[in-house]
């Protein structure tokens, strides 16, 4: 025997604790034999005589005192191993690792946040702020559960990916700005641009549209915090384009900064989102998870 196996430490305790071999032998279960096995191979593995009968009463040695009471600790710890797990398999707890970008976590993720903790306060839900391509990554390596992506994504063997939202990209300018109801491609180039970096899908979005027009503007600064950009925006520094998802208001997301303006695009730009996750029945911890954000999908 290489290892220490824990139902040879189980018999040891129990010969320990009921004082006879045949006590321990009907309490664990087993015959007689295979209880004298078990002591014979746990002394032939350590090196030493762990039980000394006195009196007819069987008592541990001082080495064998030291196994019990390691013993004792590992089989507690075995016991509380298999009972976290099965509390996972129960969906009573878990871990779910989710990926997502900037607005999607500032917007989207807080009421399925919310709704996950109200009915399983079990689950610990773990958020990385990452791009599409750096979850999708993380989703193939097993470093992820869940994933808020951009789309359209190319297929990747063994992920699942499903569209979720499909919310408009708006125009955000400076309040003070002269700005016309529906901003064109023309009009926003030709002003200071605050803009996503450019390993976004975000950014590809806008540069495709404005290059539909005929426009490659330079932007003054760009950044992947949505937040920081809207920033920049209510100090006047330039106009930008992000998603608005749809329904903020209902979420309980503040209205706009009124130093900031909001304008509809024309021709209109829109972001799509998904939902990816590895192919295959999810842990329990994980389905909770991703019924939460279904039921933020819109109609």
């Amino acid at each position: 025997m290489r290892e220490l196996n824990l139902d040879r430490l189980r018999t040891l305790v129990a010969i320990v604790d009921l004082g006879s071999f045949a006590a321990a032998a009907r309490a664990l279960h087993l015959a007689p034999p295979t209880v004298s096995l078990h002591i014979s191979e746990l002394e032939s593995r350590i090196g030493a005589t762990l039980l000394l009968r006195q009196r007819g009463r069987v008592r541990p040695s001082g080495v064998g005192e030291t196994l019990v009471a390691r013993a004792r600790q590992l089989l507690a710890d075995a016991e509380q191993a298999l009972e976290e797990v099965k509390r996972q398999v129960q969906g009573l707890e878990g871990r779910v690792r989710l990926g997502a970008s900037t607005g999607a976590i500032a917007y989207l993720l807080p009421q399925a946040l919310e709704m996950v903790g109200q009915s399983h306060p079990g689950i610990d839900v773990q958020v990385m702020v990452l791009t599409s391509e750096e979850t999708l990554a993380r989703l193939s390596g097993g470093t992820l559960d869940i994933g808020l992506v951009a789309l359209p994504q190319a297929a990747v063997d063994g992920l699942s990916v499903k569209p979720w939202r499909r919310d408009p990209v708006m125009a955000f300018v400076p309040a003070g700005w002269d700005a016309p109801r529906t901003v064109t491609p023309q009009w926003l180039a030709a002003q200071p641009l605050i803009l996503n970096a450019p390993n976004t899908r975000l950014s590809r979005l806008t540069a495709e549209w404005f290059a539909a027009a005929g426009e490659h503007p330079a932007a003054r600064i760009q950044l992947n915090f949505n937040d920081a950009v809207k920033s920049l925006v209510a100090a006047g520094y330039g106009a930008t384009l992000l998603p608005h998802e749809v329904g903020q208001r209902e979420m309980g997301v503040p209205p706009t900064d009124p130093r900031i303006a909001m304008r509809p695009l024309k021709p209109k730009l829109w972001r799509p989102l998904g939902i990816a996750y590895r192919a295959g029945e999810p842990e329990p911890a994980t389905q909770y998870m991703l019924d939460a954000l279904w039921a933020l999908k819109q109609a």
